[in-house]
């Protein structure tokens, strides 16, 4: 008994790749989800049923910079308008971090404790067991900050520059 120390009789078929001119697997993918007139529709599983999908059209970027305001909590200007979130008490642009520090003063914060942004327009006050390791945590406080629900307006024009739904 030599050889690779497999058991039984293992012979496979070798793979074989079609031909690109048969009409076999390649066309039938690439013919998959075009109607007759050209344009792609989506089969829906649930329903079963098939529907136009809506045509991406790209945002036609501006040539005029962004804007630069100043920030409601430490005067000094946002040069990155984007990262920048609503004042609470205003609806004014403030930078993130005038945000974080303006939070920590106000909550009591204890050892381990880090002030976090944790998606959508809330904060939230995590305790990490371990600084070193982030995996691990455990939310204590969370603060609703910013009013999804109500865009503020300085952040939809920069929002329209990016994106039009």
């Amino acid at each position: 008994m030599g050889g690779s120390g497999k058991s039984g009789n293992n012979q496979r078929k070798p793979f074989r790749r079609r031909d690109k001119n048969n009409d076999g697997w390649q066309n039938s993918q690439q013919n998959q989800g075009k109607k007759k007139g050209g344009d792609s529709y989506r089969v829906d599983k649930k329903r079963g049923t098939s529907y136009d999908r809506p045509k991406w059209i790209p945002v036609k970027i501006s040539a005029d910079p962004l804007p630069a305001p100043d920030c409601s909590i430490c005067g000094k200007p946002i040069r990155d308008i984007v990262s920048a979130v609503t004042d609470k008490t205003t609806g004014l642009p403030a930078h993130f971090d005038c945000i974080i520090s303006q939070i920590a003063e106000n909550e009591r914060i204890e050892k381990g404790d880090t002030v976090t942004y944790i998606g959508g327009g809330r904060f939230g006050i995590v305790y990490f067991a371990n600084p070193q390791d982030t995996r691990t945590f455990k939310v204590k406080k969370i603060i609703e900050w910013e009013n999804t629900g109500n865009r503020a307006e300085w952040r939809q024009s920069v929002a329209d520059r990016y994106s039009l739904t």
